[in-house]
């Protein structure tokens, strides 16, 4: 089976402290440290797989500012063999949609693609949409939720989905989108060497003009999706009482309250 395995892998905030831009109510990312989306580092798992087991290639894909570049080393040093970073100011305030769009024609430029892989959701976001977008615009078949992954033969993949009361198995024709859980399987950590190895590989940046695009679909201009207000959630205090000097009389407290509310 030879493949072109395509992983599309999202940098998310390491800090809950995150900035949001008062104008345009969007995250302000550049300014802030982050790391894969650890969704997305079973994704890069998956595809690796592959690519030991058969004759596969696999790139990475990611959308957003040139810090990015990080994330994209990390899944370099796991053993991905090609990394592209979508990066200009016109991808800027993208809501899943344009985010989506951007995404599904850079995949159609790099050509021969087989198999798209994208984590469940993202951490930051928990949205889960920018992967059946992607499918949708490709016009290709979709699995989600996959933990578990049968290559059949070299026209198809046997996929089982793990939802909340039951599992489904698909079989399903090349080229197709997964989204995977994080039972699926274990990412690797890089070695040291291949840590450094991943600093001698170019990572290659396209812009809004390296690739086919329809402009009014991109960035702020092709998202529908408005953000009005962001505000911190009010953290209300509770009540708190020490019961007794010691575990032995605080027991005994605790007993009786228990008790008085008839909770025993």
């Amino acid at each position: 089976m030879s493949l072109h395995i395509v992983v599309c892998v999202k940098q998310v905030p390491v800090s809950n402290n995150l900035k949001i831009d008062p104008v345009t109510k969007n995250m302000m990312r550049s300014s802030e440290p982050g790391i894969m989306n650890p969704f997305d580092q079973n994704a890069v798992e998956a595809a690796l797989k592959l690519k030991n087991r058969y004759d596969a290639k696999v790139t990475l894909l990611s959308m957003g500012p040139k810090n990015f570049e990080i994330t994209l080393r990390q899944g370099l040093a796991m053993g991905a063999d090609d990394a592209i970073l979508l990066s200009s100011r016109s991808f800027g305030g993208a809501d899943t949609l344009a985010t989506g769009y951007v995404l599904s024609q850079a995949i159609k430029a790099i050509k021969d693609v087989n198999l798209v892989f994208f984590g469940r959701q993202s951490i930051d976001a928990d949205t889960g949409q920018v992967g059946p977008i992607v499918a949708e615009l490709l016009d290709w078949p979709q699995v989600t939720y996959i933990s578990q992954i049968n290559p059949v033969d070299e026209q198809s993949i046997e996929a089982v989905r793990l939802m909340e009361h039951m599992q489904q198995s698909i079989k399903v024709e090349l080229p197709a989108v997964f989204s995977v859980r994080s039972e699926l399987n274990e990412p690797r950590y890089p070695s040291p060497r291949n840590i450094m190895l991943s600093y001698q590989k170019e990572i290659k940046v396209w812009d809004e003009h390296a690739f086919e695009l329809d402009f009014n679909r991109i960035g702020i201009k092709g998202s529908p999706t408005v953000v009005r207000k962001v505000w911190n959630p009010t953290k209300v205090a509770k009540k708190t009482e020490l019961l007794g000097e010691n575990p032995d009389s605080a027991a005994r407290k605790l007993l009786q309250v228990l008790r008085a509310r008839n909770i025993i």
